[in-house]
């Protein structure tokens, strides 16, 4: 409580906080959620613009091959993205970093909007990629950006807000992707293109918020802004101990330039580091959270919920998230970040093999779905409550201001590539009610596609993709 009232008092931390948040990890969150409403408009637009084009349908693998790539595309921006981040945050600081970044994201927008009356789907796989680099870049450079801000008693807590932001946006893009928004098969266009909107809002305050005090001193050498920006920041003048904390860190790193991302990986001195980083990072992709998700509407449609209600359900899984996350950033300096690591993970552990069993016998007992339905909530809420924004706060706690940048240049890389093989490697074909040799011939077809000229689109069939 004592620390929500420092954060209040250092309103202009809040509102920094907030600005870097919109442009950021909610843009990350958002885009990743809208693009589940339009799967079908945006399929059959591809064959409907495939067909303009030649005269002939374009055969459903081709079609899926078109949407898998736009889906993917997203993460394998991501990682071009935070191989930015070093470089940019470097030269630019990481207020000016978050302000360029969203030229990516302006260029996105005008490529989704136009895409449909200049009858070009390739405008959308672009604009997919760019999206994607900014994510990539904004996840980075946003929790450096704020934990070089926060004085010491609020850095856990200011840390975790990517991930309550990343939560945030997941549940506004499932909100507006509700057909009775920008869900319309017609609106899918201004439902991607809407991804502007937190751009401008950033564009809009972040640059009259002050830029990392470390960043300041220890980079730039300017001792002056350092103290303008602290006492800002702080909401007080009385920054002395502060600034004396900075000044020895500064003389610390006097004799070291900035890290490369491979020297990490060489120094023994950073070996737990990194070791650290690499091993959590590449936990929270790989712990099913994603997985989870993608089972949500299948397993509410087996509880008996109607399907036209599904997606208002669905809304509970972001809701979740966002409760968990918010939890977090007030226990987070209370229990510790090894508490709420290994408590999520255990948790999670938990109720995904209750979760795993419940799938397995649905069928026997009639009361099997409602407890997956309450599995999935519970491993979001335990996902949220430790690992989703612990994991983020790493390279900025475990590193000094010579090797953050490389740090979260790695990480990002590692958390972005595995994000696009999961995606990659989750099924693209229904094996639900067909037999081995229906799922064994779908698997020929689409490993040999020369070999079938494919059938032909009669009508608006749901090709299933990736759900990232």
């Amino acid at each position: 409580m004592r620390a929500l009232q420092r954060l209040i008092q250092g309103r202009v931390l809040l509102l920094t906080t907030c600005a870097a948040g919109i442009g950021g990890t909610f843009q990350f969150g958002y885009n990743l959620s809208i693009i589940n409403a339009p799967t079908l408009p945006i399929q059959e637009f591809i064959n409907e613009t495939w067909w303009l084009r030649t005269g002939q349908p374009l055969p459903n693998h081709l079609v899926l091959f078109v949407w898998s790539l736009i889906v993917s595309l997203y993460p394998l921006g991501g990682l071009f993205g935070a191989l930015l981040t070093g470089p940019l945050a470097v030269l630019l600081g990481r207020k000016k970093s978050l302000l360029v970044n969203n030229v990516f994201v302006v260029a996105a927008a005008t490529l989704f909007g136009f895409s449909r009356r200049a009858g070009s789907f390739e405008m959308i796989v672009l604009g997919r990629l760019l999206m994607g680099i900014s994510a990539g870049l904004s996840m980075n450079v946003q929790p450096m950006y704020l934990g070089e801000s926060a004085p010491k008693e609020l850095r856990g807590a200011v840390a975790m807000t990517p991930a309550i932001f990343t939560a945030l946006g997941i549940l506004i893009g499932q909100v507006v992707g509700l057909r009775e928004l920008l869900g319309d098969p017609g609106a899918w266009p201004l439902l991607l293109a809407s991804c502007l909107v937190p751009g401008l809002l950033q564009l809009a305050s972040l640059p009259l918020l002050p830029e990392s005090p470390r960043y300041l001193l220890i980079d730039r050498g300017d001792t002056e802004a350092c103290l303008a920006a602290l006492q800002r920041l702080r909401g007080t003048a009385d920054v002395v101990g502060e600034l004396e904390e900075l000044e020895e860190e500064r003389v610390a790193c006097q004799d070291q330039r900035t890290r490369r991302p491979w020297e990490l990986f060489q120094d023994r001195g950073l070996r737990r580091q990194v070791m650290s980083l690499v091993v959590l990072g590449s936990a929270v992709e790989l712990c099913g959270n994603d997985s989870v998700y993608a089972y949500a509407s299948s397993v509410f449609q087996a509880a008996g919920i109607p399907e036209e209600k599904v997606q208002y359900a669905v809304l509970g899984t972001g809701s979740c998230e966002l409760l968990a996350a918010c939890l977090s950033c007030v226990l987070i300096e209370r229990s510790g970040r090894r508490v709420l690591l290994i408590g999520g993970y255990c948790l999670m552990t938990c109720w995904g093999s209750i979760f795993t069993v419940a799938l397995c016998l649905q069928s026997s007992f009639s009361w099997m779905p409602y407890l997956a339905m309450s599995c999935i909530f519970a491993f979001i809420l335990s996902f949220g409550i430790g690992p989703a924004g612990v994991t983020g706060i790493l390279a900025t706690e475990l590193f000094d201001q010579k090797s953050r940048p490389a740090a979260y240049m790695v990480g990002g890389a590692l958390v972005w590539t595995l994000l696009f093989l999961v995606g990659l490697g989750f099924p693209f074909i229904k094996t639900k009610g067909k037999t081995f040799l229906e799922i064994s011939e779908e698997l020929h077809r689409l490993n040999f596609p020369r070999q079938s000229q494919g059938p032909k689109r009669m009508g608006p069939e749901v090709i299933l993709s990736t759900e990232l």
